[in-house]
């Protein structure tokens, strides 16, 4: 394009040649006017719309404060929606954890009353000086961070009480076919494991169990669990009676007056197997108690002493 000028003072002709430079210089001025033009029509707006009190610059402003808020409702309503999510699913897993405590300390022999936190759900108390760093406010994401760690640690937690209870059960149940319940109340020992005087040959000889003085009839119940192996008349030992408790451990019980187990039957630890009596090779009413491991005789009192 070209743009011709003429002055009268100097009656003279001046061509001014436009091509596609000065177009583009042109259009970026004039797209840069209009974004000022914008940015200082809305700073004017935004920053005299309270002092004017002009309804309609009012409603302007008061949409877009409208809209912002609803995003933001909208985004606070969804964290709080999946912390209420997370918080529920830890309020399961405690719960899980409250049973499963109560059961680990019923099977290690624990009162109630020795957890008073697991009944009354008290919180352990917390304290310390004020730190001397500025505090501030969590964020929604800290706060998200924080209770997601809160919960992995609560699956943790959840997945080692579960097998220290297997293991704690296994044990508890080891423990039942072990003869460390005492075959006789409140018995005691008249004659203890090894050397003694025998009592009708006056001779040193190896006592391969313990006596328990007590009148006839009086109950004698299984030292474990386990399966009647024996039950009749020995020549020495009486009416006697064998509980095999597995791994090679086997109970007797000697010079008993009446066996009220047969061979083959299972027996729980404590129930009534026979009474006492003085059949056999006895001095007296007694019962002769042996623990025999893969047929060797084992001092019975250490087994009746690990239940204390």
């Amino acid at each position: 394009m070209n743009i011709i000028l003429i002055s009268s003072a100097t009656a003279r002709a001046r061509t001014l040649t436009l091509d596609w430079r000065h177009w583009a210089v042109g259009s970026f001025l004039l797209a840069l006017v209009f974004v000022s033009f914008t940015l200082v029509f809305n700073y004017v707006t935004l920053k005299y719309a309270a002092a004017t009190q002009h309804p309609w610059l009012q409603a302007i402003v008061l949409a877009d404060q409208r809209q912002e808020a609803m995003k933001t409702q909208e985004l606070v309503n969804g964290h709080l929606n999946a912390m209420a999510v997370r918080l529920g699913e830890l309020q399961a897993q405690m719960m899980r954890l409250d049973g499963l405590g109560e059961r680990l300390a019923k099977v290690a022999g624990l009162k109630p009353q020795e957890l008073p936190s697991l009944q009354s759900g008290q919180v352990p108390g917390r304290g310390g000086a004020e730190s001397s760093m500025p505090a501030r406010d969590l964020s929604v994401a800290e706060f998200s961070e924080l209770l997601a760690k809160l919960s992995r640690q609560v699956e943790q937690r959840s997945d080692q009480l579960g097998v220290l209870e297997a293991l704690l059960v296994q044990d508890s149940a080891n423990r039942k076919f072990l003869p460390t319940f005492a075959p006789i109340v409140d018995g005691w020992y008249s004659s203890n494991f090894g050397d003694r005087i025998d009592p009708f040959s006056g001779q040193q000889s190896f006592h391969e169990g313990v006596d328990f003085p007590a009148e006839t009839g009086t109950p004698i119940v299984a030292a474990a669990s386990g399966k009647v192996v024996a039950a009749g008349y020995h020549a020495q030992y009486g009416k006697m009676l064998e509980i095999d408790h597995g791994n090679g451990l086997v109970s007797r019980y000697a010079h008993t007056s009446q066996l009220l187990v047969t061979e083959g039957d299972l027996v729980v630890r404590g129930q009534r197997v026979a009474t006492v009596g003085s059949t056999g090779r006895s001095t007296g009413p007694h019962l002769h108690f042996e623990v025999r491991l893969n047929g060797v005789p084992q001092n019975p009192a250490r087994f009746l002493q690990a239940a204390n």
